[in-house]
């Protein structure tokens, strides 16, 4: 899209005053088209497919069918419209999912117009854009990933034989998986529980989650 082509864009939030606000924020910008509104996911499906957008600008929390799920439907149809989310939540699961669907960018409801807008021309123009906090929120939850990886401490093969647990796999398995004897894994096992204090198959698993192994 060339820098200064309008750029057309259907607003979907179940919250009336919210969109309108978002509406009239947009209204005196004189290379934002906003031709349409709506209030739930299923109908930001619908209006994608026969208005084809440039930018959706969608909630996330919605009834019907939330924005996850629409933006999931509108990237598996191959539709072209750039999607950025705008949402109260900053939470790294919410962040991390939007991505993996295929958003092109996220911000908070707390945006201040000038975030808002540069938003919009960045994903109308291909790029991906995050809003500050958002890009804070994830470095954070990777900062800490990183932490408790180094404080673990765990060896390569501690975290061969984590991996192995938290994929519901028995000492007998591991062992024979690894090419190594029962004992050893049961060495490593007790290891891995005494570094990250997982008692239990369900916490070393959820362990092995945050490690991403």
């Amino acid at each position: 899209m060339r820098s200064n082509q309008l750029i057309k864009i259907i607003i979907i939030d179940d919250h009336d005053l919210l969109r309108e606000g978002i509406s009239a924020r947009l209204q005196d910008v004189p290379y934002v088209e906003i031709i349409a509104e709506g209030s739930n996911g299923r109908e930001a499906v619908d209006l994608c497919q026969r208005l084809q957008p440039d930018v959706l600008l969608m909630d996330i929390s919605m009834p019907v069918m939330n924005g996850l799920e629409a933006a999931e439907i509108i990237r598996e149809t191959g539709i072209k419209t750039r999607i950025l989310f705008l949402s109260i939540y900053d939470d790294n699961e919410y962040i991390q999912e939007a991505l993996r669907i295929g958003a092109n960018g996220f911000v908070l409801k707390d945006v201040s117009k000038p975030e808002m807008l540069n938003a919009i021309k960045s994903v109308a123009q291909g790029a991906t854009y995050l809003g500050p906090k958002v890009a804070a929120s994830l470095q954070k939850g990777a900062d800490a990933q990183t932490e408790c990886a180094t404080n673990y401490g765990l060896t390569k093969r501690e975290k061969q034989v984590l991996a192995l647990i938290a994929e519901g796999q028995l000492n007998k398995e591991i062992a024979y998986r690894l090419d190594i004897s029962i004992r050893t894994v049961e060495s490593h096992r007790s290891a891995v529980r005494d570094k990250t204090g997982g008692g239990n198959a369900a916490r070393l698993a959820k362990i092995a989650r945050d490690l991403g192994l």
